[in-house]
């Protein structure tokens, strides 16, 4: 049951003096932007291609670019390591030496004691 005033129903739809409001929308944007429209639709697009083209080449970069850095760090870990171990070695090696060369104190005193009562006696 179709009530008189503004509401619309599908009875009024067959009403010659009803008007879609979509084609409202149509003619007002036809009276603003003429035959423009249609230039202007096609440059959004356009516009809005070349941005996702170039988000998309961004995202490619920055893949390319993570996996990068991972492989760079992995490289660096890598050859740290290596310095480290090769550090390590020269330390022992370096300690092993002063430990030969070493002379033990109570050792070089008695040494020096016994060279002196040597000199003395003599």
């Amino acid at each position: 049951m179709a009530t008189k005033g503004k509401n619309t129903t599908d009875a009024d739809q067959g009403n010659p003096g009803f008007v879609d409001p979509s084609t409202k929308i149509e003619a007002i944007k036809n009276l603003i932007f003429g035959e423009n429209i249609q230039a202007y639709n096609s440059e959004f697009d356009t516009i809005k291609n070349d941005i996702l083209a170039k988000k998309k080449a961004l995202e490619n970069l920055i893949e390319e670019v993570r996996s990068e850095l991972i492989q760079n760090i992995d490289n660096l870990s890598t050859d740290l390591n290596i310095r480290i171990t090769e550090l390590e070695s020269n330390i022992e090696n370096k300690l092993d030496d002063m430990d030969e060369k070493k002379v033990d104190r109570r050792q070089l005193g008695q040494l020096l004691v016994s060279l002196g009562e040597k000199i003395g006696k003599e």
